[in-house]
């Protein structure tokens, strides 16, 4: 680990003393470019400083008492991702090209999920591609190696690596490349057919062994709409799903998912200023008898006229869970989604603690921008469990109750209310700040967990990252 710590850091000395030698260059991460070969260099990064009260809603009190679990902490994380791509034109108009890149990270103090003091620097991209023309309009694009990927609106494929833990840098999450990728993109006019297989870059302690193969279909609207649709097979799998209270590891293996995207251009006429989206997904088992299913429909204005230029953004999302009293397997299992607030998170808080499966969020974001540089983002989320005594994420809220019955989930279906304002200024074209405060109000689910009126859940960031 300390061989490519020391790698890595080096590159990105390296790379920024070259960076700032060329400052005063039109393009100073531009190495060198000679018509037929450019080289550029790549930096990312970041110091994220983070404070949480009553992490969890102090839910390890009931769960799991022996723990130990501190609810209030604060920590320091960073990051940097040093990297180099080149592109060769050669004389027959196909282009070869590629990337290498690596990550360090590390968290100082104790993280929300009682991780510190550590990190470690990984391999990010390492891929190999080559591009070119078909003729008749039709184009195509070959990679080999790890590389990063989102498909759709990133519902099952956007994160294609873990961070935090062992790693450090949990809130950053600097990692997103595929450990191994094989990608294959055939285009022409503005429809893309995508062929891929992926094996995800997971922790080390608790690596699932997962590999998944599929396609994209995709076309985007020259106005600025699209409509597409993804499908997924996983291949191979030793990762776990909570059935019968229990984990019956590689049940994940063999489940197929068919994820069905669109969004409309903005609109005009009656509708002018409106846009809309909607997904559907579809999940299918049948070595485990699984059958699950989840979706998200979003409305959006942007008040064109009024100062700021508010945009209001409603959406409703959600994620099958197992229901009980059936022999069917019904738990959608959200393979490797985008997280974030402005992506597929369910709630902002709550998505620290619930993964997109049994759970339910109805979500409102006002997004007003002051001046160009700066963007303020109100959100709220109101977020339910769709079935009672039924695993929200693997294990949770499991436990034995004062007559000795095991049961898991919760009893009532209000989870939470999330509450989170966001900043974000562009301080110069590399480098940008984010702040933030949110506070989670527990729901009554959440209160028959703890046996009484739970307190909130409150905490707030600030960070700085720079990106050549």
């Amino acid at each position: 680990m300390f061989g490519l710590f020391r790698i890595v850091c080096s590159t990105a000395a390296f790379i920024l003393l070259t960076l700032s030698a060329a400052a005063d260059g039109d393009d100073p991460a531009l190495f060198h470019d000679d018509g037929r070969l450019t080289v550029r260099g790549h930096l990312q990064f970041g110091l994220n400083t983070v404070a949480e009260d009553n992490l969890f809603w102090d839910l390890a009190a009931i769960t799991a008492p022996a723990s130990g679990f501190d609810p209030d902490t604060e920590w320091l994380e960073g990051y940097v991702k040093p990297g180099l791509s080149f592109e060769h034109r050669l004389d027959t108009g196909l282009v070869v090209y590629g990337k290498f890149s690596a990550v360090s990270s590390y968290t100082w103090g104790t993280d929300a999920f009682g991780t510190g003091d550590t990190g470690a620097s990984t391999l990010e991209e390492a891929y190999l591609a080559i591009k070119g023309d078909l003729g008749s309009g039709m184009s195509f694009d070959l990679s080999l190696g790890p590389r990063e990927l989102t498909l759709g609106t990133g519902m099952l494929i956007a994160n294609g690596a873990t961070s935090g833990f062992e790693r450090g840098a949990l809130k950053f999450g600097p990692r997103k490349a595929w450990e191994r990728a094989a990608i294959g993109r055939l285009a022409s006019g503005n429809l893309r057919a995508t062929l891929f297989f992926l094996d995800p870059n997971e922790l080390p302690s608790t690596d699932g062994n997962n590999e998944l193969a599929g396609f994209d279909l995709r076309y985007d609207d020259p106005a600025g709409g699209y409509l597409g649709a993804t499908f997924v097979d996983v291949l191979n799998s030793n990762s776990p799903y909570p059935i019968n209270l229990l984990p019956l590891f590689g049940a994940r293996e063999g489940t197929k998912t068919l994820n069905l995207y669109a969004k409309t251009s903005p609109l005009k006429g009656a509708f002018e200023g409106w846009t809309f989206s909607g997904d559907l997904a579809i999940q299918r088992n049948s070595r485990i008898d699984l059958k699950a299913w989840a979706g998200r429909v979003t409305a959006g204005y942007t008040f064109a006229d009024l100062p700021w230029s508010p945009n209001l953004t409603v959406s409703y999302q959600t994620f099958s869970g197992d229901d009980p009293n059936t022999t069917q397997y019904e738990r959608f299992d959200p393979l490797y989604y985008q997280g974030s607030p402005s992506a597929w998170a369910t709630g902002s808080k709550s998505a620290s603690t619930f993964i997109n499966s049994n759970v339910n969020a109805l979500s409102l974001a006002l997004r007003v921008q002051p001046t160009q540089r700066d963007t303020l983002t109100l959100r709220y989320a109101h977020i339910r469990a769709n079935e009672l005594n039924s695993p929200i994420q693997f294990g949770q809220a499991t436990r034995v109750t004062a007559t000795g019955a095991i049961i898991t989930g919760v009893t009532d279906p209000h989870l939470a209310d999330d509450v989170f304002l966001e900043y974000s200024r562009i301080i110069n074209r590399n480098t940008f700040l984010t702040a933030g405060i949110s506070v989670s109000f527990p729901g009554k689910g959440i209160d028959n967990v703890i046996g009484g009126n739970a307190d909130p859940w409150t905490g707030g960031f600030i960070n700085v990252v720079v990106n050549f």
